[in-house]
């Protein structure tokens, strides 16, 4: 058997999910196995694809056949067929598949994915809910909440940091966030220092607890 290269990817189920998953992975130099019952899909991504396959992916055969076995990571983007998304990560989990991701569309199916198999469960929808959600909320410009309840965002500086340091700001001890970096409009990204002076009409990249960083926007 070939030995198994990190840089592939077998991605199963190329609906606007997994086809956006395959065509970034093949831009950041991966090689990706595009895998899907529809020929029409399987069509559509023959030219842009490493590899694209029509098959069953709930049949041990015929992953078998398409050489799975060389791969060491799975994506499932299946979606509309929750059948067929769980009875996936099965297969991929018996055949040894060591690093399995997969699309969930309910916290419900994301427990029955784990349960069966899958190592990292990816709930877009929710996710970017979420997210759309803290920026309408907040006068954050983007926003990256972790699973603990800590977050990271991109939002304007402070009205009264023009021309003043970071030590000087204190954002520490006043709001409780930390400042990675910042950031003007045409010019190189600068991580904090505490001598780094902030510009005018300055963005911010800072972390913390979510309810101290929403705070903190609020106030820019």
């Amino acid at each position: 058997m070939a030995e198994k290269d990190d840089e592939n990817v077998v991605v199963i189920g190329l609906g606007r999910f997994g086809g956006q998953v395959a065509d970034s992975l093949l831009r950041l130099g991966h090689e990706v196995l595009g895998i899907d019952e529809d020929p029409e899909l399987v069509q559509q991504w023959s030219d842009r694809l490493t590899h694209v396959v029509q098959a069953d992916a709930t049949d041990e055969d015929a992953l078998l056949q398409v050489g799975i076995k060389e791969f060491d990571r799975a994506v499932v983007g299946i979606g509309n067929d929750i059948e067929a998304s769980v009875l996936t990560v099965v297969t991929l989990s018996e055949l040894g598949v060591g690093d399995i991701w997969a699309k969930a569309v309910s916290p419900k199916h994301g427990r029955i994915l784990r349960s069966v198999g899958a190592h990292h469960v990816i709930h877009p929808e929710i996710t970017m809910g979420e997210r759309v959600a803290h920026l309408i909320a907040s006068r954050m410009l983007d926003f990256f909440e972790f699973d603990d309840g800590f977050a990271i965002a991109r939002t304007r500086a402070p009205r009264d940091s023009a021309g003043r340091t970071l030590a000087d700001l204190a954002l520490l001890s006043r709001h409780g966030i930390t400042v990675v970096g910042v950031k003007t409009h045409g010019t190189d990204f600068v991580y904090a220092a505490p001598e780094t002076v902030v510009p005018e009409h300055a963005e911010l990249v800072v972390a913390g607890r979510t309810e101290l960083v929403q705070r903190f926007a609020a106030t820019t």
